[in-house]
């Protein structure tokens, strides 16, 4: 029988769906192209919004359509959130949480027995260690996500996630380097260390995510290392001096904002409040060349008035980010936010996130420009169908170039000679 997986969301899930498809093909599945031809179909889920709730079903309910007669396993955060609410459910043959993965063979191994509805649900446990996983490949060829830490503790207001993800804990570092070892030894030259909220890596061993970054750094065949999406709590001058150290560590850095009103952050029960954030702003400029600095902002949640927003925007402008995701806030059943006063029209929640998307388009064409006259490394991952090979540089920069002698996979010192609006153009140092 063969599977096929869509995985909604985050870099974690992609790397929890690369864990089951390894799980899988260990047990004698194999892989399908697409969901209309396969046997059984994975929807690996994200529950961070409403709207993703949405998609889920979506996606269910498609390829139910299209694909009548196959098996449709549902999993990940949304089941795992709402375990009560089998509504959600309707369409598909097995439902399995995030604390029940590692089973999916064992799952299905009943199911084609009975052929009778499986729910496996558990829910999260106080004090429950980090479950065992590791990869050995990635669906990317050049660079491999590892993930590191699980679970939340923070319970923003407008957040379900440390429903779906439990407490915070880490992988131990010795299984870290053998994975990353086992990543190596099949091609791969840049890892991307990944967590629920990866800051917080360590918080439960008393180590932190320096430590994890020194142990994927001194394995021989991985020639980067950078992190994935961060939450600004943990990183002080020192965890930033100490990542500096690094050869291989790739000065870019996804910093959490959500907001860049004081006001605004404190109804959101953010750990962090406008001039702390600056100033770790301030010290990854001081301490690394040139690091990019991107993030996320949401607008239009619950109580933001004209002048919460205004400030939002010039904490924004003021800043300088390289990259910013912005969004309008989608009430979230389940959380404090959806039962505090004040929530926002969607009309005027979308008018600011146009606004909101217009300067921070303006400071993301600033960076770029920024990045003209330097000559950066390189790792070429595609070749696109106008011949240009593309890549990225330390700092997670889109650079284009055309040049026959590129391979993927190539680290190459290219001079940056032209930006557009989101990548640049350069041309190889030889």
């Amino acid at each position: 029988m063969n599977f096929y997986i869509i995985t909604l969301g985050c870099k974690v899930n992609q790397y929890e769906s690369e864990l089951m498809a390894e799980l899988l093909l260990s047990a004698g599945y194999q892989k399908a192209e697409d969901f209309r031809s396969c046997d059984i179909c994975i929807v690996n889920t994200c529950t961070v919004t409403a709207t993703g709730d949405a998609k889920n079903r979506k996606y269910v309910h498609r390829v139910r359509r299209e694909n009548p007669d196959c098996i449709i396993i549902l999993c990940g955060c949304m089941p795992q959130a709402f375990s009560e609410e089998t509504d959600l459910f309707e369409g598909c043959d097995i439902v399995m949480g995030n604390t029940s993965r590692r089973e999916i063979v064992p799952v299905l191994d009943e199911y084609l027995l009975t052929r009778q509805p499986i729910i496996r649900i558990t829910p999260h446990q106080k004090d429950e260690a980090f479950e065992p996983m590791q990869i050995s490949a990635f669906n990317e060829r050049t660079r491999a996500c590892i993930k590191i830490q699980d679970g939340c503790n923070r319970f923003c207001t407008y957040c379900i996630i440390p429903y779906a993800r439990g407490r915070v804990r880490s992988k131990s570092l010795d299984v870290i380097r053998h994975e990353a070892e086992e990543l190596a030894n099949n091609g791969f030259k840049e890892v991307v260390l990944v967590g629920i909220n990866l800051s917080a890596f360590g918080q439960d061993t008393e180590l932190s995510i320096c430590d994890a970054v020194h142990a994927v750094c001194e394995i021989d065949g991985i020639e980067r290392v950078r992190l994935g999406s961060i939450e600004p709590e943990r990183m002080t001058a020192d965890i930033l001096s100490e990542l500096a150290k690094e050869d291989k560590f790739c000065p870019h850095f996804h910093l959490s904002l959500q907001a860049g009103c004081d006001a605004t952050l404190k109804r959101m029960r953010r750990h962090y409040d406008t001039a702390e954030y600056t100033g770790i702003v301030s010290d990854i400029r001081r301490l690394f060349d040139n690091p990019s600095i991107t993030t996320d902002v949401m607008v239009g949640f619950v109580g933001e008035n004209e002048e919460d927003f205004l400030d939002s925007v010039h904490f924004c402008d003021m800043i300088g980010f390289a990259k910013t995701h912005v969004f309008p806030y989608s009430r979230r059943k389940g959380t404090v936010a959806d039962r505090m006063e004040g929530h926002i029209n969607e009309k005027i929640k979308h008018e600011r996130a146009d606004i909101m998307i217009a300067h921070t388009l303006e400071e993301q064409r600033k960076f770029m420009q920024s990045q003209v006259g330097l000559t950066e490394p390189v790792l070429f991952e595609t070749c696109s169908k106008d011949g240009y090979f593309e890549g990225y540089t330390k700092n997670y920069t889109k650079v284009k170039v055309k040049d026959d002698r590129i391979v993927n996979g190539a680290i190459l010192d290219v001079r940056i000679t032209e930006a557009f609006d989101d990548y640049c153009v350069g041309e190889v140092v030889r």
